[in-house]
């Protein structure tokens, strides 16, 4: 038996990635409050919220073979409620590492609900015969951008962390009930062989040069997602909304160009795309480590926004096309290896905060966007409808090869 709204099987894909990205993104305009709260410097926090990374890691190596076994449906319904639930119960932490161990639980759930969502966004591409990955992803950052409107919103009229994070756990179970509330998985697309892969796929040459690409993009929007409203505070004293208004700026350019995005990988080569994104990205971080005016440093978050929007997804296809190994291993060996340099964004901006201030932060990035720049090629210069069209039959599918190495049936 299915309720809720009678919807499109990709617009409840789109459903399930905003309503999923609202539920973890409202904590973020609220970290100068909590961060104000316990009374601790930026490198302290920076220990805390990796909590939540090592927690998604762990999902995304272990938790597929149970999510198997409980249900796709069952599984999403339950853990993205439960997601706002636990962040509204992590905001009463009393002092940063009780925050880090109720945040452990939250990472376990959204790795989980990344791996269902991933999966089905996949599994819903093969059933229509076109691309909906991007576009998806782009529901995640509108969602991200609603989450920082709302939490600025309440940041501004003076509600406490503890509250607000209270309000988004009926908003997010209603929302769930009413759009994922019919939600039946498509079908699987691949027939399991039986052969098991790696844990932990080791990572080749050709695989660490896409690491390299990667890893501006990475830190830079983990950088914009977790500081940009203690940045805001921090450096000009603006106010909880513009302070919110800023993570949303992030967001919304983030989500408008991963809307477009496959349209213009299709007409143009992937390394010549990666390269304007990055050249983007590098005025971002130049104008957020100089800017004079709160003003000139949101236009600096809009563009760090638009420039980490495709970087990772042009990789994890790139990494599928190679042919010396089967296209999940070296999807997997990227995302693990990615994701681990990953973990080690909130201490060390968090760290270079402390000793050089949160300007600095940022401008770490930079030699990062340099290596991304050096080892952009290795995307690809072929636009990516040559390369489909040159292959027989369908294109190869990047995420849910990456997803499904992890219940063995890559």
């Amino acid at each position: 038996m299915t309720f809720g709204l009678k919807l499109a099987p990709q617009h409840r894909v789109y459903a399930g990635f905003a309503i999923y990205s609202f539920a973890m993104g409202n904590i973020f305009p609220r970290l100068p409050d909590i961060k104000r709260a316990m009374a601790i410097e930026d490198g302290t926090l920076g220990l805390s919220l990796i909590g939540t990374p090592i927690g998604t890691l762990t999902a995304l190596t272990l938790a597929t073979p149970l999510l198997e076994r409980v249900g796709f449906r069952r599984a999403l319904l339950w853990l993205v409620p439960l997601i706002a639930l636990v962040y509204s119960i992590a905001v009463h932490a009393p002092g940063p590492m009780a925050l880090f161990l109720m945040l452990l639980p939250v990472g376990l759930m959204i790795g989980s609900v990344e791996i269902i969502l991933n999966v089905e966004a996949d599994r819903t591409e093969f059933l229509l015969k076109r691309r909906i990955m991007n576009r998806a992803h782009s529901f995640w950052s509108a969602g991200f951008f609603g989450a920082g409107l709302f939490g600025g919103t309440m940041a501004h009229l003076g509600l406490s962390p503890q509250l607000h994070l209270a309000l988004v756990v009926p908003m997010v179970a209603v929302a769930m009930a009413l759009f994922l509330g019919g939600f039946e998985p498509a079908p699987a697309r691949f027939a399991a062989t039986g052969g098991k892969a790696p844990m932990l796929a080791r990572p080749t040459l050709p695989i660490l040069v896409l690491v390299a690409v990667t890893l501006s993009a990475m830190l830079l929007e983990g950088a914009s997602i977790d500081w940009s409203a203690i940045y805001m505070r921090t450096v000009f004293d603006s106010g909880p909304f513009v302070a919110g208004f800023t993570v949303a700026l992030f967001a919304f350019s983030q989500a408008t160009t991963r809307f477009f995005a496959d349209s213009f990988v299709d007409r143009h080569s992937p390394s010549g795309v990666a390269r304007v994104l990055l050249t983007a990205m590098a005025a971002g971080v130049l104008i957020v480590f100089f800017s004079p005016l709160p003003l000139i440093s949101m236009l600096g978050f809009t563009l760090l926004g638009f420039g980490s929007s495709a970087i990772f997804p042009l990789a994890i296809s790139a990494a599928a096309q190679r042919t010396d190994r089967p296209a999940a291993i070296n999807v997997a060996a990227l995302s693990q290896i990615s994701f681990i340099a990953f973990l080690l964004g909130p201490p060390l901006l968090g760290f270079v905060s402390d000793h050089w201030g949160i300007r600095s932060a940022y401008g770490i990035g930079i030699p990062f966007i340099a290596l991304s720049l050096l080892t952009a090629g290795s995307l690809g210069r072929r636009p990516a409808a040559e390369i489909i069209n040159a292959i027989p039959g369908e294109a190869p599918s990047t995420v849910v090869q990456e997803m499904e190495i992890r219940a063995g049936r890559a």
